[in-house]
């Protein structure tokens, strides 16, 4: 790309050189010239469409060209009105994500909880899209990285007050990781579920942590560790909201169902299944955590 280009100009440009490898050409030279700029979409189309463009773009725009994703290109990514800081060491958040708030606000209108857990907090996204809903609960967020926590405790003090949230490197395939937690009204999980070998586009399969991502042939292995522990970090009346891969409905279910929960499907926007819904069955609650 030419210095002498205007950002008009830069931005058809990369439109043309991304087309081939991306479904967002256009949005994603726009969100990268903005970055470049230093401004906002909006600024951007009002003020700055004549002016030249920045010398910085055209790497941008190849690093784009090479699937990395464009909210690790410009540190960021927005989430339920959210502005959040995101790195390689999460995944980036996702749209479809945003079905579990909305599954667990239909869930929770007439009693709000009070204490809140993520699991596998990643940049935060989940836990700190719950307490913008409920500003008045208290959140725990864990992750196995602490390179994600990092990112998230970034998130959570831009968008949580001092002492909302409390993050914790913990593993849940590990023996007692849940042992002092205590019970939550609220539990969310968007755990690894992709199948090893599934086919992923290189955006993702060659970017985001794959810790984050697989979990054994059949996606399902972190569910089967993970789901049989909630019982007892559920409070009286509490629910967990768990994504789900779009086929995976009926054996999460299975397994959600074997550990003494009922359960409720959610789909996202685009009608696929998208969250399930555990509520404790009458007699099945755990004594203690």
């Amino acid at each position: 790309m030419s210095l002498a280009q205007t950002v008009d100009q830069a931005i058809r440009a990369a439109t043309q050189r991304l087309g081939p490898g991306t479904d967002s050409a256009r949005f994603d030279a726009e969100l990268l010239m903005a970055h470049a700029l230093g401004t906002g979409r909006s600024d951007m189309f009002l003020k700055r469409m004549g002016d030249p463009a920045p010398a910085q773009f055209a790497d941008l725009v190849e690093r784009r060209a090479t699937h990395e994703p464009v909210a690790y290109i410009i540190g960021e990514a927005h989430f339920w009105g959210l502005r959040l800081a995101v790195s390689p060491a999460v995944l980036v958040p996702r749209a479809d994500s945003e079905t579990l708030i909305e599954a667990a606000r239909a869930a929770l209108a007439d009693r709000p909880p009070q204490r809140i857990l993520d699991l596998g907090t990643g940049s935060g996204c989940l836990l700190l899209a719950a307490l913008d809903e409920w500003p008045g609960a208290a959140g725990v967020g864990i992750d196995s990285s602490g390179e994600a926590l990092a990112v998230a405790a970034r998130n959570a003090d831009q968008h949580s007050r001092p002492g909302q949230v409390r993050l914790l490197q913990r593993d849940w395939h590990a023996a007692g990781w849940q042992a002092d937690l205590g019970r939550f009204d609220l539990i969310l999980a968007n755990p690894p579920y992709v199948e090893t070998a599934a086919v992923l586009e290189p955006t993702v399969r060659d970017h985001e942590p794959a810790t984050a991502l697989f979990a054994g042939p059949e996606g399902l292995d972190d569910y089967r560790v993970l789901i049989p522990k909630l019982p007892a970090l559920l409070a009286g009346g509490g629910i967990a909201m768990i994504e789900i891969g779009a086929t995976q409905a009926g054996p999460v279910g299975a397994i959600a169902a074997q550990a003494g929960f009922a359960t409720a499907l959610h789909h996202d926007l685009a009608e696929r299944p998208r969250a399930l819904e555990l509520k404790i069955l009458l007699g099945n609650r755990s004594p203690s955590a």
